[in-house]
């Protein structure tokens, strides 16, 4: 099923991508992992060298291992490491 998923970038992830939030396309199996390699060639390189240090939530579930596969609908949120905790 095809669709798309809101990404939320914040802080440097955002800086990077240049934008704070974006819609894209998904096609019913892609996972979080190859969605996030589209956007690193759609943004840039800078954006490649942010994500290793993010935590990458799906609807709100921490997806450590970036291998969820991703349902229209979802949001993505991709959260650098913040200061001052």
């Amino acid at each position: 099923m095809a669709g798309t998923v809101t990404v939320r970038w914040f802080a440097a992830a955002g800086q990077a991508a240049g934008r704070p939030e974006e819609s894209l396309e998904v096609d019913g199996a892609t996972t979080t992992q190859a969605l996030l390699a589209r956007a690193v060639d759609a943004h840039g390189p800078q954006l490649g060298r942010v994500l290793p240090v993010c935590s990458v939530l799906v609807d709100g579930q921490l997806d450590e291992r970036r291998s969820r596969v991703l349902p229209p609908g979802v949001t993505v949120d991709v959260l650098p490491p913040f200061a001052g905790g």
